[in-house]
């Protein structure tokens, strides 16, 4: 393998914004490790398929193992894996907290963890998690606390991983997307999803592959959330 050829980990990469995101590093020549519960095998020899559930401290050990033992090295995490369910607050169950935490803190945690140990030693890396313009901007018609509590909380670890690793050269970011089309949304509610954006459309997901596309190459950016929501988090569009 040559040396310096990039390696990529995604998380939640079976479909939808994680899909779109390890066909576009591999695109771009970079090895992929994609792992969710239900991923199935590729045939592409540089495009590693690792199946599992990323709140599982053991799926993190699996796919940095596995990683290490193809090609040798992780210079990216996409931390891309999450769940997002609308519902009132005292609605939610104590299921839905834990599957909540589970998913969205938990497996960053996890493989995080693995990353920035890895990374520290190589003295080079990147990790960039998507999390949700309701963090910011939350809106009455869209009730997702439990969103804005967990993934909230990674939009704050970002900021103080960045900080904790500057001096390292492990650069540590974040996008955080408004609506985007995917499976998750059925195409009889994209009318009203693109409504609630001030640009007046949902997001694609080439809108967020670029962004994080974006903060990959951007050797100068770390603790960035960066916004790719159609104006969301700026502010209310209508009274």
């Amino acid at each position: 393998m040559n040396a310096e050829r990039k390696i990529v980990v995604v998380t939640g990469a079976s479909q939808g914004i994680g899909a779109g995101i390890a066909e576009a590093f591999r695109q771009r020549n970079y090895g992929v490790v994609a792992t969710s519960r239900s991923i199935k095998a590729a045939a592409d020899a540089d495009f590693l398929v690792v199946p599992g559930d990323v709140g599982d401290p053991q799926t993190a050990q699996l796919v940095f193992g596995a990683a290490l033992e193809r090609f040798g090295r992780v210079d990216t995490l996409v931390n891309n894996a999450g769940m997002f369910m609308a519902k009132p607050f005292t609605a939610y169950t104590a299921n839905d907290y834990e599957t909540y935490l589970s998913t969205n803190v938990t497996g960053f945690f996890h493989m995080t963890q693995r990353a920035l140990e890895l990374m520290g030693k190589q003295e080079h890396g990147h990790v960039v998690t998507i999390t949700t313009s309701l963090v910011d901007q939350p809106m009455n018609s869209v009730p997702a606390a439990l969103a804005s509590l967990t993934k909230g909380a990674l939009s704050a670890a970002t900021r103080a991983l960045a900080i904790e690793y500057a001096s390292t050269g492990v650069r540590v970011n974040a996008v955080s997307p408004g609506i985007i089309k995917t499976p998750m949304h059925p195409p009889e509610a994209h009318q009203a999803l693109a409504a609630l954006h001030p640009m007046g459309r949902m997001g694609e997901v080439s809108d967020i592959v670029d962004a994080v596309l974006y903060l990959d190459g951007a050797g100068f950016v770390t603790g960035e959330v960066l916004h790719v929501d159609g104006g969301q988090a700026a502010g209310h569009h209508r009274l």
